[in-house]
């Protein structure tokens, strides 16, 4: 308003005018939950990844038929079989005012190596030569097949904003899991997107970054302010009221009317997620019996949990590697037989069951809760009686990563759209050192499996590499290393004249940035 009044002391009423039509653009978004933090490498988590595509940029990012394109890195060259050459955009400023340079990719990497939750996925990354301010090679310890599938989790950090003690004397670049730290509670990125607000598990407000260097984009939204409603009824009715202008994610059992009404679009996309159950070996000795562990897989009827829980909105899985990934054995089925899970417990000495922990969340994925208590149910069959509690994920994944429960529950989104970070991250033998294994609740370990992945991940014939991961699928399978229940299809509301479709894709990091209001 200050602008209007200022033109129209000036007497230029047609600008006036145009200023008033160009009002500021407020889209009002509600997802089941918010970040759990504002530093981008403390938590590898879907949330985590949609708050750094709003405040940061990758050096590449996926488009929605999964290509790559270009984004803080403009281009790119094989230097030689380890070493990748990339050139950074020129002109690129940070929130804070800082100027982008390789030395903050570089810093960065540092960073993702040392964290508990990245450095897995960079364990063949050995290091970041700068060349010069817009220069870097990327440098592996041996061929990889998956070095831009790797590189769009790179989001460079503003390493002079992040370097320093705060006034308490804390390191500013301080990675703290779960905890109070400078870059938990601080951002500058350079991304479309400032936080100016956040009140956690309340609102966040985004502005518009001034200075954002993508001035290409048809992205004209000038702030969003994120709600988080964990119940999705609730989330659907603000949408379907016009509380809200984005949702995510639609519940199964509230698609048709968000389809059905004339002021909402419905966004549909199949998923990659697989959601599993993870059985803590260490805890519970039966569970360290594969006959145990194929039994509570029997148990677990799949297709009813997708038929009547998920009202059809989900994939029936039997492995972790959806089809169209090279891991993907379409040999391997779901299993579901209840005769032949007792038949199994009594074979393993267990004819009379046991008790089971079991923990999940009750606002990360799709009826989780109700999935959690169906799953439950059915194990009651084969005598084990589960004591379960759900919780929403704000304090389940401190609980997860404290292996409280005997069985909990653990969905996954390959992070480099491969089959090998599935049991990179979820089944691996847990390494401290290399970061493999840092969400296996269950303490599995089978050295072939991992010897597989290895050798899969140094392989670039991509038949012999889908060799070696079908063979990784199976043995996971034959010794049911976790409970695969279902891939997680993708849906989203928006009201219309929101253009959500053009934004969102099937890692499910809407690209604000880029969206288009009318």
């Amino acid at each position: 308003m200050n602008q209007f009044i200022r033109i129209a002391a000036a007497g230029v009423m047609s600008l006036a005018f145009g200023a008033m039509a160009q009002a500021e653009v407020t889209v009002k978004v509600a997802y089941d939950a918010d970040p759990v933090s504002l530093d981008p490498h403390e938590q590898l988590s879907g949330g985590t990844l949609q708050f750094s595509h709003m405040s940061f940029d990758p050096l590449v990012r996926w488009t929605q038929d999964l290509q790559f394109e270009p984004r803080l890195a403009t281009s790119w060259e094989q230097i030689d079989e380890n070493t990748t050459r990339f050139h950074l955009r020129e002109g690129v400023k940070f929130h804070s005012g800082n100027m982008l340079t390789a030395a903050d990719v570089d810093w960065t990497f540092d960073r993702l190596k040392e964290s508990p939750d990245f450095k897995g996925i960079f364990s063949l990354f050995t290091d970041v030569k700068v060349i010069d301010d817009n220069t870097f090679d990327l440098i592996t310890s041996e061929p990889y097949p998956l070095v831009l599938h790797t590189v769009t989790y790179i989001f460079p950090m503003d390493s002079k904003f992040y370097s320093g003690t705060t006034d308490d004397g804390k390191d500013r670049a301080e990675l703290v899991k779960h905890g109070d730290s400078f870059a938990s509670r601080n951002v500058s990125g350079t991304g479309p997107f400032v936080v100016t607000s956040r009140e956690q598990g309340v609102k966040m407000v985004f502005d518009r970054f001034d200075g954002y260097w993508d001035t290409e984009t048809a992205g004209n939204v000038d702030q969003i302010i994120l709600t988080p409603i964990k119940e999705s009824p609730t989330r659907v009715a603000a949408l379907l009221s016009g509380d809200v202008d984005f949702i995510a994610p639609v519940p199964p059992t509230d698609l048709a009317r968000v389809d059905e009404n004339e002021g909402t679009n419905l966004i549909t996309m199949p998923g990659t997620r697989i959601i599993t159950f993870q059985m803590n070996q260490d805890r519970v000795e039966a569970l360290k019996d594969a006959r145990v562990r194929k039994a509570i897989d029997y148990a677990v009827n799949n297709a009813g949990i997708v038929d009547r829980i998920m009202r059809g909105f989900g994939t029936v899985g039997a492995q972790a590697s959806p089809a169209g990934y090279l891991g993907h054995n379409a040999d391997l089925t779901p299993r579901f037989d209840v005769a032949k899970a007792k038949e199994l417990m009594a074979e393993a000495g267990y004819a009379d069951g046991f008790e089971l922990t079991m923990m999940a969340p009750n606002n990360r994925y799709v009826n989780d809760d109700k999935i959690a208590q169906a799953v439950a149910s059915m194990l009651a069959k084969i005598n084990i009686k589960v004591d379960l509690q759900t919780m929403p994920k704000a304090q389940y994944w401190p609980a997860f990563d404290e292996r409280a429960a005997d069985m909990m529950m653990i969905g996954w989104h390959s992070d480099t759209e491969d089959s090998a970070n599935f049991h990179q991250f979820l089944s691996h033998c847990f390494n401290e050192e290399t970061g493999n294994g840092q969400y296996n609740s269950g303490n599995y370990c089978n050295e072939e499996a991992d010897m597989l992945m290895a050798k899969a991940n140094s392989e670039t014939d991509s038949e012999k590499r889908a060799e070696l991961l079908q063979q990784m699928e199976t043995i996971l399978y034959d010794e049911a290393a976790f409970i695969p229940l279902h891939w997680q299809n993708l849906a989203w509301g928006a009201r219309k004249g929101v253009h959500a479709e053009s934004i969102v894709n099937a890692l499910n990091f809407p690209y604000f940035g880029d969206l288009v209001v009318d």
